[in-house]
């Protein structure tokens, strides 16, 4: 299920930016960024419908995906 970012309150999406950035390890080429710049880019993604929040009820749990990865019309669990 997706979850628009903009009903969560900015603790809790800063808290999951966050969570989700540590978690991923992204590459990020040979360029580095903070932690806070790396925060920043994920937020630009949801605002720009890059990415989603997605929930899972099957393992309850929330993280944030490419909005290509989630399937039109499939029943996302």
């Amino acid at each position: 299920m997706i979850i628009p970012w903009e009903q969560l309150p900015a603790a809790t999406l800063d808290n999951l930016i966050e969570s989700f950035v540590l978690r991923e390890g992204t590459d990020y080429g040979e360029q580095t960024f903070t932690l806070a710049e790396k925060v920043e880019h994920v937020r630009q993604q949801l605002q720009r419908g890059d990415a989603v929040v997605l929930y899972s009820e099957l393992h309850e749990s929330v993280t944030i995906v490419p909005k290509d990865a989630v399937q039109p019309g499939s029943n996302v669990t």
